[in-house]
């Protein structure tokens, strides 16, 4: 008994593991620009509020990681869209 109680724990423990990683990733990252300086910032999207002041756009799609945010805004800086 103990020994099935075991396998299905296992088993159990497999399926959810084969679940988080099927499941499709969810972007995390985009830039904002702010209106009134022209700074490029990196905004993660898992905050669950809006940049303050209101004066920004959103300068860029997202992206699933910090890493891919910051080659981005470095384009962006480079191409005279943001600046410093």
């Amino acid at each position: 008994m103990r020994r099935r109680i075991s396998m299905l724990c296992a088993a159990a423990g497999l399926a959810a593991a084969a679940f988080v990683a099927a499941s499709p990733a969810q972007a995390g990252y985009h830039l904002i620009r702010w209106q009134d300086s022209g700074f490029c910032q990196i905004w993660d999207e898992s905050i669950p509020t809006t940049p303050w002041p209101a004066g920004y756009h959103r300068a860029s799609a997202s992206v699933p990681t910090f890493v891919d945010a910051l080659m981005m805004k470095d384009s962006a800086l480079k191409a005279g869209h943001c600046s410093w």
